[in-house]
């Protein structure tokens, strides 16, 4: 008798399209575009990346608790990367679980019409699908979609970083299934594709990935301070309430990233550029002269999820959200600032 998600997973042999992607949202194939990161290793790596291969500019961070932003410029006017955001003016790209139900969209589903959401994209919501859901990291939906117009070249050492973003190195072992699926309607599958290269690589034998693997990781860790770890930009500590974490005051309402984060964070850049070979240009990267925009982050603890609460919830226009469990959801309102 076949397991739940194997029946869930029953005829699914559906593939993306990369040119109709890029034909509706052209803009993240175009050049010189700003951008605004999740300040996690996927985030880091998806600024890396795309300011290596398309010459994007990194202007601030965002965290879901506060953004900062490059002074003269504007949300509107940048894409977020490794996130979604609930803003029809507002360029972005996730891999989270946003969609409840996708028999019953809210009235203003379209504030996400310039957001590339994979698993919109390939109809999973969370009320049918929750287990289902994009396994891997923006990162790797990126190096799809951009090497589906261009080469991308992928190293042996490579990999391990890659393969980090996300825990994605664990969740192909724990949630096997879902992600070959997944690689299937990636393309990851045909051969000489950069996700091919990535996940169904020559180089390593399973002890050969976990030795690289090791290796990043004590790299990793070599940077890392008490509550930070070695492979984010804290701007916020976990668990708090919000309040800016190395964040230096430098001229009347502009802030920068304290000398230590700021080495911290370079070093971790560094790192992954020697072993993806995407090169850290400093001049695409702002680190200070940051206007600061702090928000209000809140969950589904104590609220029951479902079509009418998920509605409710949504006609309050959260900025950002995502399903982080089958009943609940982490969000983010524009209070006590709004978006710049």
């Amino acid at each position: 008798m076949s397991s739940k998600i194997q029946e869930m997973l029953e005829g699914r042999n559906d593939v993306i399209d990369y040119a109709a992607v890029i034909k509706k949202y052209p803009w993240i194939v175009e050049r010189d575009q700003d951008c605004i990161l999740s300040p996690d290793s996927d985030g880091l790596l998806c600024g890396l990346f795309m300011s290596h291969h398309l010459n994007w500019k990194v202007r601030g961070f965002y965290d879901g608790k506060i953004l900062v932003l490059q002074k003269g410029f504007k949300a509107r006017d940048c894409v977020f990367l490794d996130m979604e955001i609930f803003r029809k003016e507002i360029k972005s790209v996730g891999q989270h679980m946003v969609m409840y139900n996708h028999r019953r969209l809210p009235p203003n589903w379209n504030n996400f019409d310039n957001c590339i959401s994979i698993n919109n994209l390939r109809g999973h919501d969370g009320y049918h699908d929750f287990r289902l859901k994009y396994p891997f990291a923006t990162i790797h939906f990126l190096v799809g979609l951009i090497g589906s117009i261009q080469n991308i070249e992928i190293s042996k050492r490579a990999i391990a970083p890659i393969l980090f973003a996300d825990g994605t190195w664990m969740t192909m072992v724990q949630y096997t299934e879902n992600s070959l699926s997944w690689l299937k309607y990636l393309r990851a599958e045909e051969k000489g594709t950069a996700l091919n290269k990535i996940f169904l690589n020559k180089h390593y034998s399973v002890h050969e990935l976990m030795l690289a693997m090791n290796d990043f990781l004590r790299a990793r860790d070599a940077i890392s301070i008490p509550r930070e770890r070695g492979d984010r930009v804290t701007i916020t500590l976990r668990g708090g309430e919000g309040t800016p974490h190395n964040l230096v005051l430098e001229e009347e309402n502009f802030y920068l990233l304290n000398q230590d984060a700021k080495k911290r964070a370079e070093r971790f850049l560094a790192l992954l550029s020697k072993l993806t070979g995407w090169s850290y240009n400093i001049a695409n990267w702002s680190w200070n002269k940051w206007q600061l925009s702090q928000f209000t982050k809140g969950d589904f603890t104590g609220t029951s999820l479902s079509n009418r609460s998920f509605d409710a919830f949504i006609a309050k226009n959260p900025l950002s959200f995502a399903m982080t469990g089958s009943q609940n959801i982490e969000f983010t309102i524009e209070h006590p600032d709004e978006l710049s």
